[in-house]
């Protein structure tokens, strides 16, 4: 395994790094409230990024979110690349790919994804029932993958859908709930494991979203107790400081290294169910810990609503509920490892 990113992938995670400094100011992520950001989301676009992502990969795109994690970017960034251009690419058949693409690359197309199955939506002659209670980014979104019963996939027209309502999360993610009632669906991925890939697919790019969720609530815990004075002296000299942070530094470094190895297993074509899982878990588990101490070590400050520190713990929260909570993900993975499905 060689996790070293190629010159085209450093050149992305640059050009996002400083696009997302640039734009995703804590000032300008309180102005756009819990929508999304459409003016961050047409630079990110302008700038050929979510198009990048079908040259430099799953692991291109986890670098992508890193920085875009740090910040707490308000765009629909993770979707619309995993359920919507690595999905289409993946899966989809040439007329799909030539007619989705382009639109996905310059955003003016979004897809977001009903994932994982709960087994409420039935499919009938090409036509979806039922319901999601919540899907992120969906207000964003033109389209949206939603799976039935049986793992099958339907690209969905937002605009065909039954109704959407909002829903508020505890992070800003636009989100909404989707009812189907005959509405059309357009089949994606008809051959076997399309569904398993894109879900395997969507965990390692959510727990890359996570690493940076993390490093950037750690950055500014570490910024913070290195100026902010207890009894005559920084509070980043204190050990029970420096344990905390060197701990939360383990658990984001744990989540950034599986979400690595998942996506390079994805890219080259390997099995990367367990590795998918593994990332996921680490993410959620470690992810609310880290969440946790960023927002510990601001002391009082930390309890400030309208801090940017919150906003780090408000993503991290919803990232584990997102990826399935720790727990879940451990039941999963202990499954396939009974039923003796891991390589």
């Amino acid at each position: 395994m060689d996790f070293t990113p190629t010159e085209e992938q450093d050149a992305v995670r640059e050009l996002a790094a400083r696009i997302f400094g640039d734009l995703a100011t804590p000032e300008r992520l309180a102005a756009a409230g819990t929508g999304s950001d459409a003016g961050l989301w047409k630079a990110l676009c302008a700038a050929g990024l979510p198009g990048a992502v079908e040259e430099t990969g799953l692991l291109g795109l986890v670098l992508l979110l890193e920085e875009q994690g740090r910040t707490t970017a308000q765009v629909p960034l993770a979707a619309s690349c995993v359920y919507g251009i690595l999905a289409v690419a993946r899966h989809g058949t040439e007329e799909q790919r030539a007619r989705l693409l382009p639109g996905l690359r310059d955003g003016t197309t979004v897809v977001t994804g009903a994932l994982p199955a709960t087994g409420g939506v039935a499919v009938r002659e090409g036509r979806l029932g039922g319901a999601v209670d919540w899907v992120p980014w969906l207000r964003d979104a033109t389209h949206v993958l939603v799976p039935d019963a049986e793992r099958g996939l339907w690209l969905v027209r937002t605009e065909d859908a039954a109704r959407i309502e909002p829903v508020e999360l505890t992070a800003p993610w636009s989100a909404g709930r989707l009812m189907l009632d005959g509405t059309a669906g357009e089949r994606l991925g008809t051959g076997p494991g399309a569904y398993e890939d894109v879900l395997a697919a969507a965990r390692v790019a959510f727990a890359g979203l996570q690493a940076g969720v993390c490093a950037g609530s750690l950055a500014r815990a570490v910024e913070y107790t290195s100026v902010r004075e207890q009894f005559g002296r920084p509070l980043s000299t204190h050990q029970a400081v420096q344990l905390r942070a060197a701990d939360a530094h383990m658990d984001t470094e744990a989540i950034r290294v599986t979400a690595y190895e998942a996506a390079w297993r994805l890219d080259e074509g390997l099995d990367a169910t367990e590795a998918a899982l593994t990332a996921a878990w680490w993410a959620s588990e470690a992810g609310k810990r880290v969440v946790h101490t960023g927002q510990h070590l601001h002391g009082g400050m930390g309890a400030d609503l309208d801090h940017p520190v919150h906003r780090h713990f408000l993503w991290g929260r919803q990232l584990d509920a997102y990826l399935g909570c720790g727990t879940e993900l451990l039941a999963e993975l202990g499954d396939l490892l009974a039923k003796g499905d891991l390589s």
